[in-house]
């Protein structure tokens, strides 16, 4: 289980995070989303024990990340910008981090290598990006971390070697009850590999459930009225837009509540809609800043 309580982080008088808390089930797959400067990469770098917190805890299992060896054998970290020697083939960083991590399986790096076919004696500097992010996931899958943090871990992968990457993390987590905790901007990828979803905002946790919670307590409803009706005020609106007689409803409750609440002021047409995680994190952040301006050049 990984555990952050009122997570502290400032750099030259700016405030990256802001008491923050989060909490990663062991063997759950953690979707960590959030606008750009929302402070998801300053997290991820104390979850991996780069960083130390100016105030609150960072714990993996109990026990502090930071300056803890023990603790962070224990972990897989895949960056945006993949680190290695300079001169380094795949072979040489396995030879490495064979050395750093006792649970490395070198078994598992030969098997592995039927999935990923690189050219592990070949300078990973003249691999292309999406080529040293497959080196990067080989290296630490084969480490058999009991966790896994990813920032932005797929981008430039292409389509089939995306599937095969998660497949791959998916099984791990499934058969050896592994945590990962991914950031990425890509929600509709999120939404099919994610079983706890966290919202971060201004170095804050805006909101975390389980996938099914927050899709369970947000609803998007079409309806309309023969005239103007007003809607119930207790009602939670998220968004509200309207063509003709025709109204938009991005509403907090659960879908069949709020329904059965406005069916009793007898639309003419009433239907509710699924509503993907990219919706509920657009409605959810809310207000002006986050809204798609109109813009006429």
């Amino acid at each position: 289980m990984i555990e952050v309580k009122n997570l502290v982080k400032r750099f030259e008088g700016f405030t990256a995070l802001d008491g923050l808390s989060i909490t990663v089930p062991t063997g759950a797959v953690y979707g960590l989303v959030g606008p750009n400067g929302a402070g998801k990469s300053t997290l991820i770098r104390h979850l991996a024990g780069i960083y130390r917190q100016d105030g609150g805890e960072v714990l993996a299992d109990g026990e502090p990340i930071f300056d803890n060896p023990a603790v962070k054998r224990k972990i897989a970290y895949i960056p945006d910008e993949i680190f290695y020697y300079t001169q380094a083939t795949v072979l040489d960083m396995m030879r490495f981090m064979r050395e750093v991590y006792p649970s490395f399986d070198a078994a598992c790096f030969e098997k592995l290598g039927e999935a990923f076919a690189l050219d592990t004696k070949r300078p990973m500097r003249k691999l292309s990006k999406g080529q040293q992010k497959q080196a990067a996931f080989w290296l630490a899958l084969s480490q058999r971390p009991q966790i896994v943090v990813l920032d932005e871990p797929v981008d430039g992968l292409d389509p089939v070697m995306r599937r095969q990457v998660w497949s791959l993390l998916l099984s791990d987590v499934a058969e050896r009850g592994t945590t990962v905790l991914v950031s990425s901007h890509n929600l509709r990828e999120l939404e099919d590999v994610c079983d706890h979803v966290g919202i971060m905002n201004r170095g804050k946790m805006l909101l975390e459930h389980s996938l099914s919670e927050l899709q369970d307590n947000v609803v998007k409803i079409q309806l309309a009225f023969a005239e103007d009706t007003a809607l119930p005020d207790d009602l939670t609106i998220l968004h509200q837009s309207r063509t003709g007689r025709l109204q938009q409803l991005i509403l907090r409750g659960r879908a069949d509540e709020t329904s059965a609440r406005l069916a009793l002021l007898n639309p003419l047409f009433l239907d509710v809609l699924p509503l993907s995680l990219e919706e509920i994190f657009i409605y959810e952040l809310g207000g002006a800043e986050h809204e798609v301006k109109d813009i006429v050049l």
